[in-house]
């Protein structure tokens, strides 16, 4: 089917794609949240901590390795089943091992493995998300996308959670994911397998194609404005993997944590993500990418100045989460603007590896921030960061990169 074929055609309800990244936010929000929290309460340190959740995110860095193998082999509906089952199982195999220092290591690699399974379930329901979507509808698609991964992480890592303080059954949080992922799977019936154009009957020929395919999406203005958007630290939210570990510099109990990093963090990341994608089919969408990230920066900043009560923990992580659903939908809009369509897997994920590099390096310094400066270190470098990515975006796209003005012929 070609491009103009696509577009013409109808695109599925983008709830399919809410559906199909529920298991990647939420294997995200397994470790963020609810091993985060377990570990913190067994002693490990919050710098350990920090380093766990930033290792984590290195399958997400590297992952455009191994993305070509996902549009050269296979089909996308069996690239996600596969990769739901053997994360749903890592899953499972975390929930065997009490969080404590002394299992640290091993929990540790089993973070990882989950975490290089789960990268092929991400970029399966990204290439099948890239094909089935129009050309108009690419924010309103990322933002559903995109509320599928931070809800799955808010609202799978709260329940998870909730189930392993109220449930005498060590096993039963990670079954419960497992469980989740398996269910997901349903929504491949409502979206068409994408196209196979690109591929050959010589193996070698079909990489040679997808090289091809992202070094023309790469080289334009469009790709390169968004390559070095993604790389910025702009609405990164590095800090969301940090509340549950700091929670208790506002006096925030296990219960506090699980529900406004939980269930109501998971809402108000939907309602951004949904809102925001919406809006970034309404203005240009780099644009939009940019002045989220400084809504993002005000909310640190305003979250500095209050007092560090149980409530104000609840009023601004929500907040937060609201605005980074924004940030999240905008990442989505402009990759897919970029990307088109063809090798999509390999192309959304070079954009997607590049997106976690600022996730992973703001993780780590605010984590370093954090012990050097405790609370008020972190928000000011979360804050400042995101501004001064934004600043760096703004001179290379109007002094670099400039617009072209067409001029008519006389």
């Amino acid at each position: 089917m070609t491009d103009a074929e696509t577009d013409a055609k109808a695109s599925p309800h983008p709830i399919v794609f809410l559906i199909l990244c529920t298991p990647f936010g939420a294997a995200s929000g397994y470790l963020v949240v609810t091993l985060a929290y377990l570990l913190r309460e067994a002693g490990v340190g919050v710098m350990d901590i920090a380093w766990l959740v930033s290792l984590s995110f290195w399958p997400q860095v590297l992952k455009f390795l191994w993305a070509p193998v996902v549009d050269t082999t296979l089909t996308s509906k069996t690239w996600y089943l596969l990769a739901a089952v053997a994360s749903g199982a890592t899953l499972v195999a975390m929930g065997l091992y009490h969080p404590s220092p002394t299992t640290f290591l091993i929990l540790t690699a089993l973070v990882v493995v989950n975490n290089i399974a789960i990268s092929f379930l991400g970029m399966a329901a990204e290439n099948l998300m890239a094909h089935g979507t129009n050309d108009t509808d690419k924010g309103r698609a990322g933002g559903w996308y995109q509320a599928g991964n931070l809800g799955g992480q808010g609202i799978g890592g709260g329940a998870a959670l909730w189930i392993a303080q109220h449930a005498a059954l060590t096993w039963l949080p990670g079954a419960a994911m497992g469980a989740l992922f398996l269910a997901c799977c349903a929504a491949l019936l409502f979206v068409d397998e994408p196209d196979m154009g690109h591929r050959h009957l010589n193996y070698l020929r079909s990489v040679r194609n997808v090289v091809q395919d992202v070094w023309d999406t790469a080289k334009g203005r469009v790709g390169l404005l968004a390559l070095l958007i993604c790389f910025l630290p702009i609405g990164s939210g590095a800090a969301t993997g940090l509340w549950a570990s700091i929670a208790g510099d506002w006096h925030a109990n296990a219960d506090t944590v699980a529900l406004v990093n939980g269930v109501l963090g998971g809402v108000a990341s939907i309602f951004g993500s949904l809102i925001g994608g919406y809006l970034c089919d309404r203005m240009n969408r780099q644009f939009g990418y940019a002045l989220f990230g400084v809504f993002l920066a005000a909310v640190a900043l305003a979250m500095l100045a209050m007092a560090r009560t149980p409530m104000m923990f609840v009023i601004f992580t929500l907040v937060y989460a609201f605005v980074q659903g924004f940030n999240y939908a905008s990442f989505s809009a402009v990759v897919l603007e970029a990307i088109g369509r063809g090798a999509a897997a390999t192309k959304y994920n070079i954009y997607a590896c590049l997106s976690n590099f600022p996730i992973l390096y703001m993780t780590f310094f605010e984590g370093k921030a954090y012990d050097r400066w405790h609370a008020d270190g972190l928000l000011w470098s979360d804050a400042l960061s995101g501004l001064v990515g934004v600043a760096v975006f703004a001179v290379v796209a109007l002094v670099l990169f400039p617009r072209r003005t067409v001029v008519a012929a006389a």
